[in-house]
């Protein structure tokens, strides 16, 4: 189970009548039904930066007071994969998901961030030094690389909390090449 997986099935208790819509940002739903998640992955690729915040309104707005929008992007294969979890608050949590089995480099995911932090990835961004120190934690642990590439995704992980970055989950999401930090420790600067 993902760390979104997750976070959604901690939204809600579980229920015995599941469906599944297929639809815009208008997010067609049944009248008195709101859902618990809404998963839109490469969607807004497509779009301005400057219309996400708009997208990301009308959708959360749909979404049940205990409910998560899930704004990702992926490659074609799904070895490297961002998302963004939003709840009705707003903006949660960033997590990178990489296969790790041939993984060069973390940087890899940049190329792939969500609309709202894709053209941020520059030196003086959150989330650009987020990216940064975590390819720097990648080299240092290149030495647990004869362990495998996990023991080394897991002390590169290890590594950032013990840099004072609020990452979120634990080494069972780590184990699977996935690292979720907190929103505001790489939301777009102001200005």
């Amino acid at each position: 189970m993902t760390l979104a997986q997750e976070e959604i099935s901690r939204a809600k208790p579980p229920v015995t009548n599941v469906s599944f819509s297929y639809g815009g940002f208008e997010i067609p739903v049944p009248v008195g039904v709101a859902p618990v998640a809404i998963r839109a992955f490469n969607v807004l690729r497509q779009y301005d930066e400057v219309e996400v915040p708009g997208a990301w309104a009308s959708m959360v707005s749909r979404l049940d007071a205990a409910g998560v929008l899930i704004d990702g992007t992926c490659d074609e294969i799904g070895r490297v994969s961002t998302w963004v979890a939003l709840t009705p608050a707003g903006p949660h949590s960033l997590s990178l998901s990489l296969r790790l089995t041939d993984l060069e480099t973390p940087l890899i995911a940049a190329e792939r961030l969500p609309k709202a932090l894709i053209h941020r990835n520059v030196a003086g961004e959150p989330v650009h030094e987020f990216l940064t120190a975590l390819d720097a934690s990648w080299r240092t642990s290149a030495p647990l690389s004869t362990f495998g590439a996990v023991q080394r995704w897991q002390a590169t992980v290890a590594s950032l909390v013990a840099a004072g970055w609020p990452i979120l989950g634990g080494r069972s999401r780590w184990r699977l090449g996935e690292v979720t930090v907190a929103w505001n420790a790489v939301a777009p600067a102001a200005g």
